[in-house]
Formats: C-alpha cells, sequence, structure tokens
C-alpha cells in the first residue's frame, strides 16, 4: 500500500470558458468536480496505474463531505482522512479555451486545532506499518504547524516507510532537514529553498540541505533528478498545450510507483515525464491520457547529467 497525506484536502472544481478576460461576464461552458489537494491526486493516478492507494489528511464541513463520497467511487482507494470542525476548501481552476491557459484561485481551508493535530498524527503512525512508501504533499492549513512535514518526515523515517515530500516555502525548509528520502520541487520553490536559479547548482544544494535525492520539474523542461546513484535530465519528446495542473502531481505519482516497484531511476524518470504529459492532455487534475502516457512513455529522452 502506498499512503498519500493530503493535510489541506480541497474539491477542484474546473470551469472552462471560451475566452477569459477581466472584468467581464463569462459563460461557462463545463463545469468538472473531483476530490483534490496534491496528495489526492496522487492517489488518483497511482490507483490507475494499479496500485492500491490509502489517502489520509483533513476532511469538514460540506465540502469535505462532498470530496469523500467522489473519492468513494475511485477503485483501489481507501479513505483514511480525518474529520475536523472546520469546512474544506475548494479550488476553482479557469481554463481558457481560446489560449489554454488555466488561472487558479485557492481557499485557504479549514483552522485545525491543536487536538485536531494530535489526532492526525496518532491515525498517521498507526497507518505507516502497512505503507510501502507515503508521500506527503501540499500546502498546510491553518493552525497546523510550519514544522509539521518534518516531524512526519522523521516518523516516516523512524518506521522504515520511505517518503518524498512535495511542498514549498518554509515547510519545504524545514521538510529538508528532516532528511526525506525525495523531495520534487518545481523550479520556483527550488530557488526560493537554495537561492539560486540555476537549477543544476539548486538540485545538488537542496541535496545538501537533507534530502537524499531531489528531482527538480523544470515544466516544459522535464525534470532533473540528482541522486546518490546519479544525475539525470529527463525531458519530453514534444511540447504539449493543455491544462498543467496536476502535472506535478502525476510526476510524484510516477516517483512513486516507480520506487515501490524497485525500477531504476532512469525508469522512474520517464514514468514521471510522461505522466506529467499526459495529465496535461487531460480535462482535470488527477487524471492522465493513458494512450498518450503509453505513447511518449519509450520517446522520453534521457540523458546522464554531467
Amino acid at each position: 500500500m502506498i499512503l498519500t497525506v493530503t493535510l489541506n484536502t480541497a474539491l477542484d472544481i474546473t470551469y472552462r470558458v471560451a475566452a477569459l478576460r477581466p472584468h467581464t461576464t463569462h459563460r461557462v461552458t463545463e463545469v468538472t468536480e473531483r476530490p483534490g489537494g496534491k496528495g489526492l491526486n496522487v492517489a488518483r493516478v497511482l490507483a490507475a496505474l494499479g496500485h492500491e492507494v490509502t489517502v489520509t489528511g483533513f476532511t469538514g464541513g460540506a465540502t469535505g463531505r462532498a470530496v469523500q463520497e467522489q473519492l468513494a467511487a475511485v477503485p483501489q482507494v481507501v479513505d483514511a482522512l480525518v474529520p475536523v470542525t472546520g469546512a474544506s476548501r475548494r479550488t476553482i481552476a479557469v481554463v481558457d479555451e481560446r489560449t489554454g491557459d488555466t488561472t487558479q484561485l485557492n481557499e485557504p481551508g479549514p483552522v485545525v486545532t491543536p487536538t485536531e493535530w494530535s489526532a492526525f498524527q496518532e491515525a498517521y503512525e498507526d497507518l505507516l506499518p502497512s505503507a510501502n512508501a507515503v508521500a506527503l504533499c501540499g500546502s498546510l492549513p491553518p493552525g497546523v504547524p510550519v514544522g509539521a512535514y518534518a516531524g512526519l518526515v522523521r516518523t516516516a523515517r523512524a518506521a522504515g516507510v520511505p517518503v518524498l515530500l512535495d511542498t514549498s516555502g518554509e515547510p519545504l525548509r524545514r521538510g529538508v532537514a528532516a532528511r526525506p528520502d525525495i523531495i520534487k520541487p518545481n523550479a520556483d520553490e527550488l530557488a526560493e529553498l537554495t537561492g539560486s536559479h540555476e537549477p543544476l547548482r539548486a538540485t545538488q544544494d537542496a541535496r545538501r540541505r537533507g534530502a537524499h535525492a531531489v528531482v527538480a520539474s523544470l515544466g516544459t523542461d522535464g525534470l532533473l533528478a540528482v541522486t546518490p546513484e546519479g544525475r539525470w535530465r529527463a525531458t519530453p519528446p514534444t511540447h504539449v498545450h493543455g491544462n498543467p495542473t496536476g502535472a506535478g502531481d502525476s510526476a510524484v505519482a510516477g516517483l512513486l510507483s516507480g520506487l515501490v516497484e524497485d525500477l531504476p531511476w532512469p525508469d522512474r524518470l520517464a514514468r514521471a515525464v510522461a505522466l506529467s504529459a499526459a495529465t496535461v492532455l487531460a480535462p482535470v487534475a488527477g487524471e492522465f491520457r493513458r494512450a498518450a502516457y503509453e505513447e511518449l512513455l519509450p520517446q522520453v529522452d534521457m540523458r546522464a547529467s554531467a
């Protein structure tokens, strides 16, 4: 079983409009709703790849109930979300069909009390013995300590469970110091962590700060990985146009699935790049175009990095 942690779960709502223009009224051509938050997106992709997944984090209010109702319909995903008094957030993605650009609006999430945070930590510790790997994903809701991910990384390591961390800002800085097995920042998150905008230098610096392996997401330029086994650059064969929301989460799913299947690093990275590109072609986060994934996978350009 793979465990994904989404402390700030959401109901992802995607609106499609013919063209997005400020200060005007828009007629929405299509509306979709999905369980969201980075870890839930990762879980849905992992399940589509055939892995058993348990999801945990916080859920509350009518929005939280809608998230759980939709999760119940996803095969191979077990709901272990912890209830809170506040209401789970919504995220709104507005897709401009003319340009393909997406505008994202993210609510802050419920205020988590110290008692609710303690209840989650107990539930997390109970789930770890059954996990082959754990992903800690996304932002922290109000009330959760900024060092929360660092503590969860240490708990996973103490249990002997490999842990991937995908967050940003101060939670990432503190989490890296706890020595996660993998971190997956994007270029902006990596620059914020290290102060460097040169990808290889920044990735090496992030590893020196404590991460066992660093996989940097460079957008259309693919992935750059610095690991104990070597360095690689993985690039998609072509630039794809569509909705990029959730592409990074699909990359995390590719890395995690490759980890538990004990694939060599180049194969993990190729899978992550192909899944990410196939997600851009899908209408909503947490999904990917399987035919595109299977076509792109053998075409990913994989090069050892000096």
